[in-house]
């Protein structure tokens, strides 16, 4: 049987269609899937757009199953759910134009053997489903998280703290910049808000090369609650400083900025090229190392950064795609590996010094206790008593540490969930 012919379709909408399939299919992260060739043929705007609407098919997938449920006598194929939900959210959460989707839709079903004989069911199903829909998509059920996640959070939190993080995890997440010095000027400048520890805060969907200042390097991109464990270590400028696991390097930045001599090591030498881009561009300098932290010689530093591997579950209000590719099977080898790391990372502090431990993780398997077993078995260090005027009180933990999540300063547009501890080697 002869192919299909290819109607012309919107090319945008193909890929961030081919983005979700291999999410929800292939298992694949969103970040693998953009450095594919393919994903480079399309020109840089479409590129943006079809990433943009692939996460938010990703964020309100349960809402697009409940909107078409209906209309459905049965389950179809995976990627024909996946053109469905793609269409619904776009129309729905992106405003597009129902009429230019569904005839997009109903076209890209009909470009291969395995689903041109659902163009039928495409359309009737879109058609009905928006018909539906119309007035009601806020009314439609809070995308919840996995079951895998739900229960670990609800048990770390309490089912009103789980229902917070869901609700926020559905808003599309604003533009952070650290800035090189004066924070509220470039708040003023860039039309955003300066939040209380300094972020500059703008809305979401900007283009971020075409931002004034990205060229002269007068700030870089960053979640407020990425920027603060820096900003609780008190690192003071001339000393030395090691970030370990840094890229893509927003903490090294920091700390360069500080006056800080930074060492920054990570194992991967392509994520490091982003940082080494980075530096360049901000005119920023640090000492770039490719290697296995477990593999650093022993040296002296005054501070130890450890940005530990994780299960990256605080940043799924930017990542929906990690709720989709990952089932937690992983979760059990990064904890060991984060105590490995944490012991480690220890030995490389001198006498008197700190040691800022965290992890972009809601799991308190990968923060709270991690630390707290490690002070139990390391009484050569202490929890530091974090003293910045921003951190608020329901954020601190028993074991000194801090824990950020996406339902804090909801008000402002949250921030990434994040466990940070700030430790010191006694002697």
């Amino acid at each position: 049987m002869p192919k299909p012919k290819k109607s012309p379709v919107n090319e945008t909408r193909a890929e961030a269609w081919r983005l979700v399939d291999g999410v929800v299919i292939g298992g694949k992260v969103i970040s693998d899937l953009v450095g594919m060739d393919q994903h480079h043929k399309l020109d840089a705007p479409q590129r943006a757009a079809s990433m943009r609407i692939a996460l938010q098919t990703l964020r309100f997938a349960d809402r697009a199953d409940w909107v078409m449920k209906p209309f459905l006598n049965h389950a179809p194929h995976p990627t024909i759910r996946n053109l469905l939900r793609l269409g619904i959210v776009e129309v729905c959460a992106e405003s597009a134009a129902s009429h230019g989707v569904v005839n997009d839709l109903v076209s890209l079903a009909g470009r291969s053997n395995r689903t041109a004989g659902l163009k039928g069911l495409v359309n009737a199903v879109m058609r009905k489903s928006l018909e539906k829909v119309e007035g009601n998509w806020d009314k439609a059920p809070v995308p919840k998280l996995p079951k895998w996640l739900r229960k670990p959070l609800a048990v770390a939190y309490g089912n009103a703290a789980l229902q917070g993080i869901e609700v926020a995890h559905m808003k599309s997440p604003p533009l952070d910049l650290t800035v090189k010095s004066d924070p509220s000027h470039w708040a003023e400048k860039l039309n955003g808000t300066l939040l209380p520890n300094g972020t500059v805060r703008l809305a979401s969907g900007q283009q971020v090369s075409a931002l004034n200042g990205f060229d002269a390097g007068e700030w870089w991109v960053q979640d407020a609650a990425a920027a603060m464990p820096v900003q609780i270590s008190g690192v003071q400028k001339g000393e030395k400083v090691l970030d370990l696991c840094a890229a893509p390097g927003g903490k090294t930045l920091q700390m360069a900025n500080l006056g800080a001599e930074v060492t920054a090591v990570d194992i991967s030498e392509q994520r490091l090229v982003r940082l080494q881009e980075n530096l360049t561009r901000t005119k920023l300098s640090a000492d770039i190392k490719v290697e296995d932290a477990m593999k650093l010689p022993k040296d002296q530093f005054d501070v130890v950064l450890l940005d530990a591997p994780c299960s990256a579950t605080g940043t799924i209000r930017r990542h929906p795609d990690l709720c989709h590719a990952r089932d937690g099977a992983e979760i059990n080898g990064l904890i060991q590996l984060q105590a490995k790391l944490l012991r480690h990372a220890a030995k490389l502090v001198s006498p008197g010094g700190t040691l800022i431990f965290c992890t972009c993780s809601l799991i308190p398997d990968e923060g709270e206790v991690q630390v707290e077993e490690f002070l139990s078995a390391n009484k050569g260090f202490q929890a530091k008593k974090i003293t910045q005027p921003w951190i608020e009180e329901s954020w601190r933990t028993e074991e000194g540490g801090v824990r950020l999540r996406p339902d804090y300063w909801s008000e402002l547009g949250g921030m990434d969930g994040f466990y940070i501890a700030c430790l010191q080697h006694k002697n």
